[in-house]
């Protein structure tokens, strides 16, 4: 019996926490001359809400001189294939 114990322990042990993947859709800018882009980044799971992702995602952007303008939304990895195309280079960029 301690020995199926053992075993169960450690089983769970090595598979441990699923991870949920979640991604967020934005739009940015830069400033002279204007550019606008629209991309899809991926964000922890603990700001895998509009509000929250605004906060990992704009000083990310402002690294590499984009603004942030708004994040669009936010979803797991069913909604990737979608929106790949829209987004193209910026597809998983930041």
């Amino acid at each position: 019996m301690t020995r199926l114990s053992l075993i169960t322990a450690l089983v769970l042990g090595l598979a441990g926490p699923a991870s949920a993947e979640c991604y967020a859709d934005y739009k940015a800018k830069q400033d002279a001359p204007l550019r606008l882009h629209y991309g899809v980044a991926q964000v922890s799971d603990g700001n895998c809400s509009p509000a929250a992702a605004r906060g990992e995602l704009a000083p990310r952007l402002a690294a590499a001189g984009w603004t942030l303008l708004n994040v669009l939304s936010t979803f797991g990895p069913e909604g990737l294939g979608e929106r790949q195309a829209s987004a193209g280079a910026f597809f998983l960029r930041f």
